[in-house]
């Protein structure tokens, strides 16, 4: 079969050291997805058991209110991580960025389960926790990059949309894992062992995962692209954010605006949707955090099919249409949600799979967009600095916005608002952009 004919999505086929490139695969998306199990862990705990443990208040929009703030500055860490490891990556490697980056985020995720509650040391557990976020932050800055243009720059530029995508889909494993393990634990034991030391448990076991994700990135070799043009370098690199700033500044708000809308979306379905659920439309905390769990097989699946329609269709064409049903899905879910004394299970279970799935296209569509904008000498520092933004605006603001226009409306109808603004300039920066499908990284 012809490199042009095209095939399934389970036929796809990689390069042709296939062997070494999966393991390029399996190491980027093992990763990603042990990372962001203890980034959306945090979110997770932030949103049901984090404004008993540490910030207890006596109205409980207002104690969430408090662990969403120790939730918002792990975003807005990551910008400063994407800088940071961007440096490291675009600098010395990929492969050297990703591995610190993925001890630095093991070592704080196992230190907040050890944190100990307001209740025994006072306002300094919101503050050790708040530490550790921000070590959360700057770790999950550096790794998503690098993770993308790991398998990016590996891939024929045929089918980039695609592998890159897997990549992208450790979001999706990390929040299976993080909902589902805390789901168990919230099932197999009272609410009050769960509130008191279960809920540490999820923390605690990051370390074996993080351990095992390791040493599959040792074995990996470095990018083939990044190899290439780090020999022909001459003389010393310039700074790789300086120059990002002098030649690539719109480069960074497209990747910004491009991403945006589809974090607002994720993070709609994925936290607030959470703590609205449970503190104000009486829905147990195991109910939610089951129907998240089915949520996230869609939204892992809805990313390949996404990565793979991108490829045939373009990027810009595929994150349009998914912004475009987040837009019309957002205002009805959550308009369904606040119906009657209570939704259904099934009315969670629908409207949240069905916001995460149209998250999952956008996500799919854009796996590969952010490689194609920038050249190799600052695609890590670049691609990580215009993502990183978006989840400030997009995912930290979302879940705080929604809480406050609740509190002060009693509606949802202005969180919808807020997240249609955001959706509108995923499609605005789509535009401009154009499509990069057919863009070889050596060539930009």
């Amino acid at each position: 079969m012809s490199e042009t004919t095209s095939v399934p999505v389970g036929a796809q086929r990689p390069p042709r050291d296939s062997r070494g490139f999966h393991k390029v695969v399996a190491a980027s998306m093992s990763g990603t997805a042990i990372e962001f199990y203890d980034f959306f862990l945090y979110g997770t705990a932030a949103a049901t058991i984090f404004n008993k443990v540490f910030f207890p208040a006596g109205d409980p929009l207002v104690g969430t209110l408090a662990a969403f703030a120790t939730y918002a500055v792990g975003f807005i860490a990551r910008p400063l991580g994407g800088v940071l490891f961007g440096q490291i990556g675009d600098r010395v490697g990929r492969k050297r960025a990703l591995l610190i980056s993925l001890a630095v985020m093991g070592a704080s995720t196992f230190a907040i389960g050890l944190v100990p509650s307001y209740a025994t040391i006072g306002a300094f557990a919101p503050v050790l926790l708040t530490l550790l976020r921000i070590l959360q932050g700057l770790a999950l800055g550096g790794e998503w990059g690098g993770a993308v243009l790991l398998i990016a720059e590996h891939a024929s530029h045929r089918r980039r949309g695609f592998w890159a995508s897997w990549a992208q889909a450790g979001g999706p494993l990390g929040s299976l894992l993080s909902t589902g393990v805390l789901a168990l634990l919230s099932a197999t034991m009272s609410a009050a062992a769960f509130t008191a030391w279960g809920w540490r448990v999820a923390f605690l076991l990051s370390a074996v995962l993080i351990v095992i994700a390791y040493f599959l990135r040792r074995s990996v070799e470095e990018s083939p692209v990044y190899q290439a043009a780090a020999g022909a370098r001459s003389g010393r690199q310039k700074s790789p954010v300086l120059e990002l700033l002098r030649k690539h500044r719109k480069a960074v708000l497209l990747s910004f605006g491009a991403c945006v809308g589809e974090k607002a979306t994720y993070y709609t379905f994925g936290i607030f949707c959470l703590s609205y659920l449970v503190e104000e439309r009486g829905v147990s905390r195991g109910e939610v955090l089951n129907a998240l769990t089915v949520a996230s097989v869609f939204w892992f699946a809805s990313m390949l099919v996404g990565g793979w329609l991108s490829d045939r269709f373009g990027r810009r064409t595929i994150t349009v249409l998914g912004a475009l049903g987040a837009a019309v899905w957002i205002p009805l879910s959550l308009g369904w949600l606040a119906m009657g004394d209570r939704p259904s299970p099934i009315a969670v279970v629908v409207a949240l799979s069905v916001g995460v799935l149209l998250d999952g296209i956008i996500t799919g569509g854009l796996a590969a967009f952010f490689a194609e904008l920038f050249p190799t000498s600052v695609r890590y520092t670049g691609a990580s600095v215009g993502y990183q933004l978006a989840g400030i605006v997009g995912g930290s603001l979302t879940p705080i916005v929604g809480v406050s226009l609740l509190a002060a409306t009693g509606s949802v109808l202005p969180v919808a608002a807020f997240v249609l603004a955001m959706l509108a300039l995923t499609l605005i920066s789509m535009v401009v952009a154009g499509e990069t499908r057919h863009r070889r990284l050596t060539d930009i």
